[in-house]
C-alpha cells in the first residue's frame, strides 16, 4: 500500500530514487519492476508495481476497440507504457518522452495512491493543491463518494 507525499530531484540522468520506505515493499511485491505510463487526464505519470500494471493491462485490453474512446485511451496508456527497474540503489530511470510529457525536470513530487504512485513537477502539484483548497464544494458530493464516511 502507498499513501503520502515524497519530494525528491532527478539526477542529470533523468532517474528517480524510490523514497526508501517504499522500496521494500516495492523489492517484495514485485522486485522493482515497475511500468510508468501517462495520465490520460493530467499531466503526470502513473508508476504500477508490475502485478498492479498487469490486472489494468487485462481490463484495458478486454475494453471494446471498436468505441473511438476507448481506441483512445488504450493508446496512450498501453502505447506509453514502459517497463522499468529499480537498481541496486533503488533509482529508476523515467524515459524522455515521459518525462517531457509530465514536464519532470527537476523537482517531481511522488503520491502514494494506493496500489500505485502518481509523480509531478513540483511546481504544478503545489499549484494543483492550492487550487484545489481553494475550490468551493457547496455541499455537492459525487453519487461515489456518499457512502464514504471520514
Amino acid at each position: 500500500m502507498f499513501r503520502g507525499v515524497a519530494t525528491f530531484n532527478l539526477d542529470a540522468k533523468g532517474r528517480m530514487a524510490i523514497p526508501t520506505r517504499f522500496r521494500k515493499h516495492l523489492d517484495v511485491s514485485c522486485e522493482g519492476r515497475l511500468v510508468i505510463t501517462i495520465d490520460h487526464s493530467d499531466h503526470c505519470l502513473q508508476v504500477y508495481p508490475m502485478p498492479e500494471w498487469e490486472a489494468v493491462e487485462q481490463k484495458l485490453t478486454a475494453l471494446p476497440s471498436l468505441n473511438p474512446q476507448v481506441r483512445r485511451l488504450k493508446r496512450m496508456l498501453l502505447g506509453y507504457a514502459t517497463e522499468c527497474e529499480m537498481d541496486s540503489h533503488g533509482r529508476v530511470l523515467l524515459p524522455a518522452k515521459l518525462r517531457e510529457f509530465a514536464g519532470l525536470d527537476k523537482n517531481v513530487v511522488m503520491i502514494g495512491q494506493g496500489n500505485k504512485f502518481e509523480l509531478w513537477d513540483e511546481q504544478t502539484w503545489n499549484e494543483l493543491m492550492e487550487a484545489c483548497l481553494q475550490e468551493d464544494f457547496d455541499g455537492i458530493v459525487p453519487a461515489e463518494l456518499e457512502s464514504l464516511s471520514i
